[in-house]
């Protein structure tokens, strides 16, 4: 009777939670310590300690999967079961390693030691603890504007600490520096006060790799989605926050659109990692492992407009110069990556739907009910308003700089270099030419494809094309005496007229307090290398004419607060600063105002 009483005790949900937090925190602990080990470096004794430490952890771990299994008969999903299969052939493969059987008799595995595994089955680990928590976000505390910012926030105060780690750097990186390089990877803005390729090491850059992907999607996308994903359901308020992040139509519709959404990013991403790769060649990287490396690192930079390089003058370098598969190949990455994931979705739904009715018409079968709308409004705006950006910015590129940083380059050359010229300031922030030889026409033209920005919903920055857009469509709308705006037969709402000159006032207000607050502080730089600077930094671009890494701690700071703020939008700094008002049920007078 009393053994009974003790396995009932056992499965019982206190039990079961008190495990699961037990797990958990093992996890984390596990994770704290590789982040230790990877970031300090270590005597032989500390290794071999840190070794049998995450041995006995990871056992720890898999005891009480096994217990959740066959002692509690806990009902796991079948994607944790796969997590579970992958830790178990971790740890299998840690007890191997640890009697360097493997070893011996595989000398090619040699390079994949047993911390290796270790870091990889600690990683694992977390992860399905992680997935298996609730987490609950009370909308008395924060509302979706101030949990957006805070986990941007969030995420740069990890990366600052994780880079000042003294295995990250060769010399060590002081607060302020780390804090920069934090704030430009996780707004993906890209711009540098040190070299990223000499003064990170492996580690340090696979740390920006990391800071880059979450600042680019955003750290709600990866959480809520894996939090969805291996859980198998979710609240309705985290739904309906998820609605509005994601542009969903339908709140049922919500995680579908997140699965769309890191399927298109990890697809893109590695599609053009295998493209970076054989665009390479033994001159320019010899090493296999550093071809792959530079593959994923400029795959990921480039799709998420990141602009970060391992190149000491980016894409300028040297040897990569002309390099123009690569070019081409990152320049479509950021073009993809900027046009925005809303866009892509639904060209994506056209091509479906077109495709559908193709296969029904060669079956003789009936087509899909006609849908003249499939693309709609915000797709067609952004698809023309992008396509007349990189022509004329093309055109004007080639045109201003034909004799000047051009001249080096044979037609196709030109072509290229121009192309990429006109779209790189469109927040991707990599450069192929040099940008201190620029005309000054040229930097004007660059100065607006900056502020422009990318496209809504995207991982770019700048005020976005369908402001830029609405904006020029009510300038028509004036002058022909409308009282509204109207494009390819639809209304555009008085609401999206508000938000979009609120976008391109508040940015010129935050761009000029930029401009004008380094003025004070860099008395000695121009000012057209500073209003560069500041332009760069709010749109989160990353281009720069070089003077980033002379600034005075004072500049540092306010490029800091502008990139963050270019990255949020001042717009969701006010939402999330003052009380959202509720529906008014009445209208007062209305009067004109005079203006011009």
């Amino acid at each position: 009777m009393k053994f009974s009483g003790f396995k009932s005790w056992l499965r019982n949900e206190r039990f079961l939670s008190y495990l699961n937090r037990l797990s958990f925190l093992a996890s984390c602990i596990a994770l704290l310590v590789a982040l230790y080990d990877l970031g300090f470096k270590q005597e032989k004794l500390q290794e071999a300690q840190l070794n049998s430490f995450y041995y006995v952890v990871l056992l720890i771990g898999i005891a009480s999967i096994l217990c959740r299994y066959f002692v509690l008969k806990v009902k796991v999903p079948a994607k944790i079961r796969i997590l579970d299969a992958i830790l178990g052939t971790l740890i299998l493969l840690l007890s191997i390693v640890k009697t360097d059987v493997l070893m011996e008799n595989f000398p090619g595995l040699q390079p994949l030691n047993k911390m290796a595994y270790m870091y990889f089955a600690s990683l694992v680990y977390f992860i399905r603890e992680l997935a298996t928590i609730n987490f609950r976000f009370n909308k008395a505390y924060l509302n979706p504007a101030q949990l957006f910012i805070s986990s941007f926030l969030g995420i740069i105060l990890v990366g600052t600490g994780l880079l000042m780690l003294p295995k990250a750097t060769h010399e060590g990186i002081g607060l302020l520096d780390a804090l920069f390089t934090s704030t430009s990877a996780v707004c993906v803005t890209g711009l540098i006060v040190v070299d990223t390729g000499s003064y990170f090491t492996t580690f340090g850059q696979s740390i920006l790799l990391l800071l880059m992907q979450l600042g680019g999607l955003g750290i709600m996308t990866f959480a809520s989605y894996f939090s969805y994903f291996f859980r198998g359901q979710t609240s309705f308020e985290n739904q309906l926050l998820l609605k509005d992040a994601t542009n969903s139509e339908r709140i049922g519709e919500v995680f579908g659109v997140l699965k769309k959404i890191l399927s298109i990013t990890f697809i893109t991403e590695l599609l053009g990692a295998v493209f970076i790769y054989f665009s390479l060649s033994e001159n320019e990287l010899s090493q296999i492992g550093d071809r792959i490396f530079f593959s994923v690192f400029h795959a990921i930079s480039g799709f998420c407009n990141a602009g970060f390089s391992t190149l000491e003058n980016s894409l300028y370098e040297p040897i990569f110069r002309f390099n123009y598969p690569l070019h081409l190949v990152i320049a479509i990455l950021f073009i993809l990556g900027g046009i925005g994931f809303p866009i892509v979705l639904n060209i994506y739904k056209y091509l479906k739907y077109t495709f559908s009715n193709l296969l029904l018409k060669l079956n003789n079968k009936r087509p899909l009910p006609y849908s003249p709308w499939v693309i709609n409004l915000n797709t067609r705006i952004v698809i023309v308003t992008t396509i007349i950006l990189l022509s004329v910015g093309t055109l004007g590129f080639y045109i201003l700089e034909y004799n000047n940083t051009l001249a080096e380059h044979n037609w196709f050359g030109k072509i290229v270099t121009a192309f990429f010229g006109a779209a790189t300031p469109r927040t991707a922030g990599f450069n192929t030419v040099d940008m201190q030889a620029l005309n000054v026409s040229t930097l004007m033209l660059i100065f607006m494809l900056m502020w422009i920005g990318a496209s809504p919903a995207s991982t770019g920055g700048g005020i976005k094309t369908s402001t830029i857009a609405i904006a020029a469509l009510n300038f028509v709308s004036l002058g022909k005496g409308k009282d509204r705006i109207e494009v390819y037969k639809r209304e555009v709402s008085s609401n999206s007229i508000r938000r979009a000159f609120a976008i391109i006032s508040l940015s010129l207000m935050v761009i000029s307090i930029a401009i004008f607050l380094m003025t004070i502080f860099e008395k000695d730089i121009a000012i057209i290398d500073i209003a560069f600077e500041a332009f760069s930094a709010y749109s989160t671009v990353g281009l720069s004419t070089g003077i980033t890494s002379s600034l005075s701690s004072s500049s540092k700071i306010v490029l800091i607060f502008t990139m963050f703020i270019g990255r949020v939008s001042m717009l969701t700094l006010l939402i999330a600063m003052l009380r959202k008002a509720k529906h008014l049920n009445y209208r007062v007078p209305t009067d004109e105002i005079l203006i011009n």
